[in-house]
């Protein structure tokens, strides 16, 4: 019988591979050449080694290839670019203060609604550049109405975004209750999903959006994605002192390290299964936008079921390890960084 690791030193991730039943599609316009990053890369080209290694570590075009696996080449490069830079700006904003998260919104929001000139500093000049690369390709043909919730979704991101920079200055670490409400806007998953519409070329009427059950599918589907990434990411961040739903768990409830995790993937587990429930209660509003709604459903299981796989095939959570902590999850603990 193999010995046991030091529990001290190790965590086990929960199963979340097996709680999902979801298919895993994959874009066939997918390639290995990776596209959306060297879109990135190209137009930040002041990124260090240690920058662009954590670029292309991302492996955001197989994420874009998992989570909209239906759509055409062009669809399928923005939705990636969009992703490239919701990753860019995830690095950039988990040490920046809040008026440097404010001032990075300011650029790329003025983009989003006016496309304003900005004379500012050279960073930002290339921001603004960048973003209204994408979204001179996105309003191509996206409709007027994901057009807008798109927008306003980007800017539910930045609003949390300020909060947790805000939070992080004053050393304050929220409730879970509140942690959850603002994880759903840091995750970014809300203007992901309104590019499943997007790379399909639908339009959700609003009274379909609204629906409860349409909502609820979102907001799990969201949570879903939010907390598996809080599992896979915990071992990063714990060491860069960085909190998740994983810390917050062990603070406000006294929970071990292990507990904690297990909790959580506990609520992958309920949620997954509330998922599965409400897309046999969703209401009929005719053939043609019940046909529009099972693309739109289809979509958020994509991004389930793709997100979990590519955590373990992008080297961002796990590096090079990812396929031996897919088979065995257990994962050594990172020492703690220190602060100079």
């Amino acid at each position: 019988m193999t010995a046991m690791a030091d529990t001290s030193r190790c965590f086990v991730p929960p199963d979340l591979v097996s709680y999902c039943q979801f298919p895993l599609r994959c874009n066939p316009h997918g390639d290995a050449t990776q596209t959306s990053t060297g879109w990135l890369t190209d137009n930040f080209p002041e990124l260090s080694s240690e920058q662009l290694a954590a670029v292309h570590a991302v492996k955001v075009d197989l994420l874009s290839a998992y989570g909209y696996p239906d759509c055409d080449t062009e669809h399928l490069r923005v939705a990636g670019d969009f992703l490239a830079i919701l990753f860019l700006l995830d690095d950039l904003t988990d040490t920046m203060k809040e008026g440097g998260t404010e001032q990075l919104a300011n650029t790329i929001m003025d983009v989003f609604r006016s496309e304003g000139k900005l004379n500012k500093q050279e960073d930002e000049q290339r921001v603004r550049e960048i973003a209204k690369d994408f979204w001179t390709r996105f309003i191509r043909d996206a409709k007027p109405c994901v057009q807008t919730r798109f927008r306003d979704k980007v800017a539910l991101f930045f609003k949390a975004v300020r909060q947790e920079a805000q939070d992080r200055e004053r050393g304050v670490l929220p409730d879970l209750e509140s942690y959850i409400i603002m994880r759903r806007d840091t995750s970014a998953c809300r203007p992901s999903f309104d590019l499943i519409e997007y790379t399909m070329g639908i339009e959700l009427p609003r009274y379909v959006v609204d629906d409860p059950i349409v909502r609820a599918l979102n907001q799990s589907a969201n949570d879903l994605v939010a907390w598996s990434n809080d599992i896979y990411s915990f071992n990063n961040e714990q060491a860069h002192g960085i909190y998740n739903i994983i810390v917050i768990l062990m603070k406000s409830q006294g929970l071990e390290m292990q507990d904690a995790i297990d909790h959580v993937g506990d609520l992958f587990k309920q949620t997954i299964d509330g998922f599965m429930e409400n897309t046999q209660l969703l209401p009929s509003w005719g053939a043609a936008v019940d046909a529009d709604v099972r693309v739109y459903v289809q979509g958020l299981q994509d991004w389930i079921v793709g997100n979990l796989h590519w955590s373990f095939a992008s080297e961002r959570y796990f590096g090079k390890r990812g396929a031996e902590i897919k088979a065995t999850r257990v994962v050594e603990l990172l020492p703690k960084k220190s602060v100079s």
